[in-house]
C-alpha cells in the first residue's frame, strides 16, 4: 500500500441546481479555487446518468456493466479529486436510488442534477498525487508521487 499524510484544508460548500452537469461543476469548482487534492461528499437528486456497475469478466475491467437512467433519482455519494496534469477530476462513487430499485457504482455520462445537490469539498493539503494511466489496468488511477 502506497500512502501520504497531509492536512486539512479549506472546506468548500456547493450546491448544485437542476440539469447541472455533476463533474463539470464539481471539477469547474476545484479548479477556479486550485484544489489539487480532496475529499468530496454529495446529496441529493441526479436527473440521468450512466453508472458502471461492475466489470461484465472480473479479470476484465475493459467491459464494464452500464446501467442508464433518465428518470430522476436519490443519490448519497463520496469521491476524491486529483488532477490529470492541471486539471482537478473527480472519481465518485455512490448509491443512486428510485423506489425499490438502487445502482451502486460510479456514475458516469453526463450525470445531471435533479432539483438540487449539496456538495461538500474537502481540500487535502500536502499530498504529491495525480492521476496518470496505469499500463497494467487501461485507465488513469491515483498514483502518490515521490513515496
Amino acid at each position: 500500500v502506497d500512502y501520504q499524510v497531509g492536512s486539512l484544508g479549506r472546506v468548500i460548500v456547493a450546491r448544485g441546481f437542476e440539469g447541472e452537469d455533476v463533474y463539470a461543476e464539481i471539477e469547474g469548482i476545484a479548479a477556479k479555487e486550485g484544489i489539487r487534492s480532496g475529499a468530496v461528499f454529495m446529496v441529493g437528486g441526479l436527473r440521468s446518468g450512466k453508472v458502471v456497475v461492475g466489470p461484465k469478466d472480473p479479470g476484465d475491467i475493459s467491459d464494464p456493466i452500464v446501467r442508464e437512467f433518465d428518470d430522476a433519482r436519490e443519490i448519497t455519494g463520496m469521491g476524491t479529486l486529483f488532477c490529470d496534469g492541471d486539471q482537478p477530476k473527480l472519481h465518485l462513487h455512490g448509491a443512486i436510488g428510485r423506489g425499490d430499485e438502487t445502482l451502486a457504482g460510479c456514475p458516469r455520462g453526463g450525470a445531471t442534477i435533479f432539483c438540487l445537490l449539496e456538495v461538500v469539498i474537502i481540500e487535502i493539503d500536502g499530498i504529491d498525487a495525480t492521476r496518470a494511466l496505469d499500463p497494467e489496468l487501461g485507465i488513469k488511477v491515483l498514483q502518490l508521487l515521490n513515496t
